[in-house]
């Protein structure tokens, strides 16, 4: 955009009226950066943000909350004995009857977290993987080599 002198005047004119940057913008036809910037270089006199109290407001501000130090999340074997299995993971993690060692299951969400119907997928995961085979093929895709494209 060209600056010219009638539009540098106009800009003058309507931030002396204490128009928002974003009205000036629209009435010139301009962004509202554009105007932003032209002002800043011009040296208009700041706006007061519409963000900080004015010097006579009374009420305090409120102080922010202090960041926790250390690990927020009590232990697993805390959180396991204070709260009963959700029903979906029951029905994943069967109870075991024999020491054998078993299959983990697949940990790939089925449904909308909440609802009665969510589950996860409870076939045997794949070595090495979370997944099982099918949702593992979903999960992890082959990177294409860039090489191939250029051929």
């Amino acid at each position: 955009m060209e600056w010219t002198d009638e539009t540098i005047a106009k800009l003058r004119a309507l931030w002396a009226e204490g128009l928002s940057t974003a009205e000036i913008g629209r009435r010139l036809n301009i962004s509202k950066n554009a105007v932003v910037g032209k002002a800043h270089r011009l040296n208009l006199p700041a706006r007061p943000s519409p963000i900080r109290r004015a010097e006579g407001d009374a009420t305090p501000r409120q102080a922010a909350p202090k960041r926790a130090q250390g690990p927020t999340l009590p232990p697993l074997a805390a959180a396991a004995v204070s709260s009963a299995p959700m029903p979906a993971l029951r029905a994943i993690m069967p109870a075991a009857k024999s020491s054998a060692p078993r299959a983990t299951p697949c940990c790939w969400p089925i449904g909308e977290p909440g609802k009665p119907s969510f589950h996860f997928c409870n076939a045997a995961a794949a070595t090495g993987k979370p997944y099982c085979e099918e949702h593992a093929a979903i999960a992890y895709v082959r990177v294409r080599d860039k090489r191939e494209d250029a051929a």
